[in-house]
């Protein structure tokens, strides 16, 4: 780790967009935890990887719906210190057209992308406080900014999240740590691509083509530096000019 380096929560971390981010904010020299629920073995080897590539993290795993899980898990990591890097990416799909979507399918993806920023980010917010640096970088979606049909629940969690970053970001200004949310378009993962051919691309992407990880994760790695210091409350789209 460099000097200048710090500690790095990216919840989401073990595949997709967030093994992306992983992946290149240990590049800059911070220790990255790589958290997983389901996916622990996917963590851990990939937590080898950049071991192996002289990168300093570890794994974390509990399940953000649950507060006293998630809440112990946390009590770990801060006793070896403050987290100043915290990365919401932790967030499912569960489609359905709003007249037949069930119960269950709002309360899960509520509860994984709402439910989830609060249990993680709220006992972590006093201790990074006291350092007076921090960056909190929440993952929302452009399902949140301008509606997708058949995602009524994943764009009300991700909206929430995008006026709880906004508010936060108010209340925290004073003391050096900044909260912006990053609205990712149709972005390559093995979930997108099931649900995105190149023609449906083509139609609704300006760019004509799907982002990636990499550049999805080389924005919050500038958000997370230094000289991002005088950006907050900022929703910032990563989009190909979607809108």
């Amino acid at each position: 780790m460099t000097s200048s380096g710090r500690r790095a929560l990216v919840t989401g971390g073990s595949g997709g967009v967030g093994a992306a981010i992983c992946q290149r904010l240990a590049q800059s020299g911070h220790h990255v935890y790589v958290h997983a629920h389901r996916a622990r073995e996917q963590a851990q080897a990939q937590v080898q990887q950049l071991r192996a590539d002289g990168l300093s993290a570890e794994t974390l795993c509990f399940d953000v719906t649950d507060a006293a899980g998630t809440q112990a898990a946390i009590e770990v990591m801060l006793a070896a210190g403050p987290i100043q890097i915290l990365v919401n990416n932790a967030g499912i799909h569960d489609d359905a057209v709003f007249p037949g979507m069930s119960a269950l399918q709002w309360q899960r993806v509520i509860d994984v992308s709402l439910q989830g920023f609060f249990h993680v980010t709220q006992p972590l917010l006093l201790p990074m406080l006291r350092t007076r640096w921090g960056r909190i970088l929440n993952v929302s979606s452009v399902a949140a900014l301008i509606g997708n049909r058949g995602q009524v629940n994943y764009a009300a969690a991700k909206g929430a999240l995008i006026s709880a970053t906004r508010a936060l970001a108010l209340e925290v200004a004073t003391r050096g740590v900044t909260v912006n949310a990053i609205a990712p378009g149709i972005i390559t993962t093995s979930m997108t691509e099931a649900t995105f051919d190149d023609a449906a691309i083509a139609r609704l992407v300006p760019m004509r083509r799907a982002g990636t990880g990499s550049e999805v994760a080389s924005l919050i790695d500038f958000l997370a530096a230094d000289g991002a210091g005088y950006i907050t409350g900022q929703v910032v789209s990563i989009n190909g000019g979607m809108y």
